[in-house]
């Protein structure tokens, strides 16, 4: 799991630019499925089994992009300005590495001599160690994300990218684990979340699912400092309830609760106040999709670093797994 782990986060995939990790993940799951396709925006469709009477169409989404950074500017000393791709916080970037898609690799610097507020992603640059515009290896539109490795700290795992590959992580083991199931399940592993959740809207709408469930990071609340609320790392998967784009539906709450009870696995009920995952775009498509999300506790969400809890990750396959080989009640 962990070997996986490492491949899926330390691959560069910022969002609109996915075929990197698209790629390592079809080669893991191809002999596991009946059916793989790529769609127009990108998403690895995977097919496995089919509907039976008590059974739905399942749509398990999880999504492959990241966020990053796009070259917008060359000075002509040769630094690069940059554009954000998804929810990059300036104040986690001064002093980080990156490494762009054509093997470039920077620091990100600020362009003050005072730091005295919050930056803002217009101050930022990044130096690739060129000389002038003309010697800079990086051309506007060139995109990057943060240059990190996966660190296995035993209890945590640590790495950029967790969000959302350590999703990705839970639908492979997931997919790999089921023989069989009353459901015909539909694993997509979605581009563009990180802006949007794009990929999930177009994939949502060909799919044509009876039950849709993401599979994201959510927010922990145990560090110092941190609004005293769920979750945290260490106690369990997360069921959401809900967040800014979705209220979860209560028969897939209530089927992720029977699926933990069944193998006495400790949850913690989500409520996020603010963000949202790939089912608050599948629940909307054609005339509604009865959503929920399954998630695990991230510290230093979108940072070069995020935090798991490595038992967090190995109880939500289990969950997972029994709750896709079962039929839902709806």
């Amino acid at each position: 799991m962990k070997e996986l782990l490492k491949k899926l986060t330390e691959t560069a995939a910022p969002s609109g630019h996915e075929a990197n990790i698209r790629n390592l993940i079809r080669k893991e799951i191809e002999p596991y499925v009946d059916e793989i396709s790529v769609d127009v925006m990108g998403n690895l469709i995977a097919r496995k089994g089919k509907k039976q009477k008590d059974g739905h169409r399942i749509l398990i989404a999880a999504h492959m992009d990241e966020i990053g950074l796009m070259a917008s500017h060359i000075s002509e000393k040769g630094f690069v300005y940059v554009a954000s791709i998804g929810g990059v916080n300036p104040l986690t970037c001064v002093g980080s590495r990156v490494v762009f898609l054509n093997g470039t690799v920077g620091v990100i610097s600020l362009e003050t001599e005072k730091i005295d507020k919050v930056p803002t992603i217009n101050q930022l640059f990044i130096d690739v160690g060129a000389t002038s515009a003309d010697d800079c290896p990086v051309n506007v539109g060139d995109v990057c994300v943060f240059d990190r490795p996966f660190i296995d700290m035993r209890k945590r795992m640590v790495a950029k990218a967790m969000d959302d590959r350590v999703g990705c992580l839970l639908a492979i083991e997931t997919l790999k684990q089921i023989k069989e199931s009353p459901n015909e399940l539909v694993f997509v592993f979605t581009t563009q979340e990180e802006i949007g959740a794009r990929g999930a809207t177009t994939s949502a709408y060909g799919v044509d699912p009876e039950i849709g469930i993401a599979l994201d990071v959510t927010l922990s609340a145990d560090t110092p400092h941190c609004t005293p609320v769920n979750p945290v790392l260490g106690e369990g998967p997360c069921i959401k309830v809900r967040d800014s784009s979705l209220i979860a539906h209560p028969a897939v709450i209530e089927a992720m609760k029977k699926a933990a009870a069944s193998r006495k696995i400790k949850v913690q009920m989500e409520v996020l106040r603010f963000a949202g995952t790939d089912a608050g775009a599948i629940h909307t498509v054609r005339s509604g999709v009865p959503s929920g999300c399954l998630s695990i506790a991230c510290r230093y969400v979108h940072s070069p670093s995020e935090m798991i809890d490595t038992s967090d990750v190995e109880n939500a396959i289990v969950m997972l797994k029994v709750l896709l080989e079962n039929p839902i009640a709806l």
